[in-house]
């Protein structure tokens, strides 16, 4: 069904120009968060290693991945995974050894270093969140609606992804 065909002539704008804003703004969140992961590791005093970087380290966690799985899990979105890797395992953030079964592949894992920058990202969000809720910006109700928005519209991109192969 097409905007066209579902949608009244005069709502077809206020749909396309609220599907853009949404757009824009999920870019700026994104971009925002970066330079809000940076500003608190400029605070610290941790100044080797990037905002992206500390963010993949937190996504990554516990587990043992490989490269390649780190992009299908969404863990990391970027498409220079293969550099921030070897700056991290270079820094000694991680850990990196060739998988057993398939020596083509390299598993990673957080060092103690790695695990040190999880927990102050970790730190960071646990701030927001209660911030968010104590300053009444936002109630949990509010934050699980736009999840489940948020979490729509990717499964709407993926599957238009598809449709292309």
């Amino acid at each position: 069904m097409s905007i066209h065909s579902s949608v009244l002539p005069g709502e077809r704008h206020g749909i396309m120009s609220g599907y853009l804003e949404t757009l824009a703004l999920v870019e700026r969140l994104h971009r925002l968060l970066l330079d809000v992961i940076k500003d608190e590791f400029e605070r610290v005093g941790i100044l080797d290693i990037n905002a992206v970087q500390a963010l993949l380290l937190f996504n990554i966690g516990d587990n043992e991945v490989t490269a390649g799985e780190l992009k299908t899990r969404g863990y990391y979105q970027g498409s220079n995974v293969s550099y921030n890797l070897k700056k991290l395992v270079e820094m000694d953030y991680m850990h990196h050894q060739r998988c057993e079964i398939d020596r083509r592949a390299v598993r990673v894992r957080l060092t103690e270093k790695g695990r040190n920058i999880r927990s102050i990202v970790s730190e960071l969000f646990e701030r927001h969140a209660t911030g968010l809720i104590d300053r009444e910006i936002i109630t949990f109700e509010g934050l699980e609606d736009i999840t489940t928005s948020l979490r729509r519209l990717e499964r709407y991109w993926s599957e238009q992804i598809r449709y292309i192969y």
